[in-house]
């Protein structure tokens, strides 16, 4: 009794595997190449998984692109989980823009991965993935939003729109212009402005 336990273990913990390679694929891949361009095939060839497999987990591409959202979603929660541990708000901003410059590379090659998916699935029209991709966007703006509110500053969401679109518009120069340095350049313009800003709480 015990094998046949031990064996549909071995076997949820096998498929739980494919699934996340499967996830973890196609957010990579997807960022990469567009949703337009990119295949099943290609998102399975990434997660080293026969391309027969995947449907066992997602029934289409959408499907896929759905599952690269969470994965973007869960990287930026563990991003802010690890800056929340910073004592200081204004150090979890300059932490943020940290992280961002630090994907400087990524970011000349293929822009946001979030901000670029957005941009293709917002196409589409209402609501949908298009929306889907819209809230991820959300979580970082609420974030930002709670750090600039803990700060005290008036206008706590009109300066998380200022920090969120100044990353979103140096990723779009980084990847038109291919210069990582406009990232560098651009992160010591956010962290100035930053320091800049009084503390009133």
């Amino acid at each position: 009794m015990s094998q046949v336990a031990d064996s549909k273990g071995t076997r949820a913990r096998t498929a739980s595997a494919k699934r996340q390679r499967l996830t973890a694929a196609a957010a990579r891949i997807l960022h990469e190449q567009g949703v337009e361009r990119t295949t099943i095939a290609d998102i399975a060839r990434a997660a080293d998984v026969p391309v027969g497999n995947v449907y066992y987990y997602f029934k289409t591409k959408d499907d896929l692109v759905a599952a690269a959202l969470s994965e973007h979603a869960h990287g930026l929660q563990t991003l802010t989980a690890r800056l929340d541990r910073l004592p200081d708000p204004r150090q979890r901003l300059k932490g943020l823009i940290e992280a961002w410059v630090s994907e400087r590379d990524l970011a000349a090659r293929h822009g946001c991965p979030t901000g670029t998916l957005a941009a293709e699935l917002g196409k589409r029209g209402e609501g949908g993935l298009g929306e889907e991709a819209g809230k991820v966007l959300r979580l970082l703006l609420d974030w930002a939003e709670r750090q600039f509110r803990e700060l005290g500053l008036p206008g706590p969401d009109g300066h998380a729109l200022t920090l969120v679109g100044a990353y979103q518009g140096m990723s779009l120069l980084a990847n038109a212009l291919r210069e990582p340095d406009v990232m560098v350049r651009e992160g010591r313009r956010l962290t100035a402005w930053l320091e800049r800003l009084p503390e009133t709480s």
